[in-house]
C-alpha cells in the first residue's frame, strides 16, 4: 500500500496562496489571494508523481472551479500521473453549531462537498467535528458524523474527522465522539494540532484510533526541523500500530518542496 501522501496545504504558497471561499458550491467562488502561483492544482499530480508521492489530499479552498469539465480534467491529471486522491479536506462547516437552523445549513454545505469529493474520485473526506466541546456538542457532532458516514457509503467514500478546531483538540471530547460513532468514522491524527506539555500524552490517546496521520514537523527556523519532537511523534504512531498513510504536512517558512522532502526523509525511517 502506498503510504506517502501530501496535502495541497503543504504547497499553499506554490499554488499562489489562493483560498477560494465557496459560500455556495453551486455558485462562483470568492478568491482570497493572488491566484497566481508557480503551479496550478491540475499540474500538481504530475509534480507529485515525479517525486514519488502517490497520494494527494486537497483542501476544499484550493479548488478554483467545481464544474464538470474542471473535475474531469482533475481526474484525468490524477489518472495520467498515477496519483490517487486520498481525501478532500473540508476545512469549514460547524456541524455541532448550537443554533439548529444554522447547523442544518452547515450540515447541508458539508454534504455538498462530500458529493464534490466523490465526483473527484476521492477515497475519503475529512469533516471537522465542531467548534464547541460540551456534552451536547459531542452528541450532535457524533450524530451528524454518523449520518455523513451513511451518506458517504452511497457515494463510495469514507468519512474521517481530525484532532482539529475546538472539539477535536480536546481529547476527551474527540474520543467521546468517536466512541459514539462506533467505528463508522475514521480519524486523521495531526502531529501539529496538539500543543503544550500534554502534546505527547494527547497524541498517545488518539493514535490507536488513527486511520491516517498528518505528519507535521515543526521548523522553528527556516530549514531547521525540530527532529527530536518529530521523531517522538512518529515513535508514538509506531507504538500505536499505525499502518495507514502519512500525509507530509509542511506549513513553515521556507521552500515548500524542500520542506516536504525533509519531512519525508524522517517519516520513511519509520515505515
Amino acid at each position: 500500500m502506498t503510504r506517502i501522501a501530501t496535502s495541497s496545504w503543504s504547497l499553499h504558497r506554490t499554488l499562489g496562496a489562493s483560498m477560494y471561499q465557496w459560500p455556495d458550491p453551486k455558485g462562483e467562488p470568492v478568491l482570497e489571494g493572488t491566484g497566481q502561483g508557480d503551479l496550478t492544482l491540475l499540474e500538481l499530480p504530475a509534480q507529485l508523481a515525479a517525486r514519488g508521492i502517490g497520494l494527494l489530499e486537497i483542501c476544499h479552498f484550493h479548488f478554483p472551479r467545481l464544474d464538470d469539465d474542471y473535475i474531469s480534467q482533475l481526474r484525468q491529471a490524477l489518472a495520467d500521473s498515477g496519483v490517487e486522491l486520498f481525501s478532500v479536506l473540508i476545512d469549514a462547516g460547524d456541524i455541532a453549531h448550537p443554533d439548529a437552523a444554522q447547523r442544518a445549513k452547515e450540515v447541508a454545505w458539508v454534504r455538498e462537498w462530500m458529493a464534490i469529493a466523490a465526483r473527484c474520485g476521492a477515497q475519503c473526506v475529512r469533516v471537522i467535528a465542531g467548534e464547541a466541546s460540551d456534552g451536547k456538542a459531542v452528541q450532535v457532532s457524533a450524530a451528524n458524523l454518523r449520518a455523513f458516514a451513511s451518506f458517504g457509503r452511497t457515494l463510495g467514500i469514507r468519512v474521517m474527522t481530525e484532532n482539529f478546531r475546538t472539539l477535536g483538540t480536546r481529547v476527551e471530547s474527540l474520543n467521546a465522539v468517536l466512541d459514539l460513532c462506533d467505528g463508522e468514522v475514521g480519524l486523521c491524527a495531526d502531529f501539529g494540532n496538539f500543543k503544550g506539555p500534554d502534546k505527547y500524552r494527547d497524541l498517545a490517546a488518539i493514535l490507536p484510533r488513527a486511520t491516517s496521520v498528518h505528519a507535521k514537523a515543526d521548523f522553528p527556523e527556516v530549514g531547521q526541523m525540530d527532529r527530536k519532537d518529530f521523531a517522538r511523534c512518529l515513535r508514538l504512531a509506531s507504538d500505536a500500530g499505525f499502518a495507514g498513510p502519512y500525509s507530509l504536512i509542511f506549513s513553515s517558512p521556507g521552500d515548500e518542496w524542500e520542506g516536504i522532502a525533509r519531512t519525508r526523509e524522517v517519516v520513511e525511517e519509520w515505515l
